[in-house]
């Protein structure tokens, strides 16, 4: 069975595509893709950590503001997790749409965590792209996670119990 991703970010871009769906679990529907487009590698804290060719399993919670990309290299090693800011996330039993608040999170295997794309979300607010409402709400979000991250609260379980 296949997922049909709709992924949302303001002011008007959509990327949409069909991934693998893993597992529909009701509280959380996990999809296998791989990353590709990529116009540069992401390197956080100085370390390549995405490039296109890897591999992901991402976690999608309904009605919750994150979801989780589990990150794999070409060659199957386990690269960390990122986390996706969102606005809101809905499953249809088909179709899962998101939509991104710019921010993200990068969680190292060690636990590091670190935050991520601030001036995109200053940018988008600067130029009118997002209100000032999302613009708050994409900061309460993720240094909620930071919080429940350093914890030992988060990820969610589920994101352990499954891997490529």
């Amino acid at each position: 069975m296949r997922i049909h991703l709709i992924y949302r970010r303001f002011p008007n871009r959509v990327l949409e595509r069909y991934d693998e769906l893993v597992a529909d679990l009701g509280s959380v529907v996990i999809g296998r893709s791989k990353f590709e487009g990529m116009l540069a590698p992401l390197r956080v804290n100085g370390v390549e950590v995405i490039r296109n060719g890897y591999e992901m399993l991402y976690f999608a919670f309904p009605g919750k503001d994150f979801d989780i990309l589990k990150v794999y290299s070409e060659e199957g090693k386990f690269v960390g997790l990122y986390v996706d800011v969102l606005d809101y996330t809905k499953w249809d039993g088909e179709t899962l749409e998101m939509l991104d608040l710019f921010l993200d999170i990068f969680i190292f295997p060690s636990g590091e965590a670190f935050l991520l794309d601030e001036d995109e979300i200053e940018m988008a607010l600067n130029y009118g792209i997002i209100s000032r409402e999302k613009f708050l709400k994409a900061y309460r979000t993720a240094n909620r996670i930071l919080r429940e991250i350093k914890s030992g609260e988060f990820p969610p379980r589920v994101v352990w119990e499954y891997s490529l």
